[in-house]
């Protein structure tokens, strides 16, 4: 038991799992910032470009057995939210693009080095080859 408390607090305490934990607050409050942009900007638009406001779109379902009250698919709802899944995912695809190619740009390969100069030895060993071979 004592060597997985030991594991779970070395899990814990990594430096990633606190960007992690960043990531997902910073996560959550991006989330509820889009989801008022859809509802309270772009929907609004869309339903006077259309004619149509999406949020009131319902479907009433019948009443069975007895039950109080008939329920309903808020299928307009289910529309705000597709459209909030899309907008989250494209700018979440262009932040992610951005940074890769930022970073390919930061890990570009430098220029090879230049061959180191052949060394004595190596010149006259040049020279002996090249000797040889106008001998032949």
């Amino acid at each position: 038991m004592k060597k997985f408390l030991n594991e779970f607090k070395e899990f814990a305490v990594k430096g990633n799992m606190i960007d992690m934990a960043v990531g997902i607050i910073i996560g959550g409050a991006f989330t509820a910032l889009v989801t008022s942009i859809i509802n309270n900007l772009i929907m609004p638009l869309i339903g006077i470009l259309i004619g149509v406001d999406f949020s009131t779109w319902e479907i009433a379902l019948p009443r069975l057995y007895g039950s109080a009250e008939p329920g309903t698919l808020a299928i307009g709802v289910f529309i705000n939210s597709v459209i909030s899944f899309i907008v989250i995912a494209l700018v979440v695809f262009l932040f992610v693009r951005t940074m890769n190619r930022m970073r390919s740009k930061q890990e570009a390969p430098a220029a090879p080095p230049e061959p180191p100069e052949p060394t004595a030895e190596e010149k006259l060993l040049s020279e002996i080859r090249d000797i040889l071979k106008e001998r032949s």
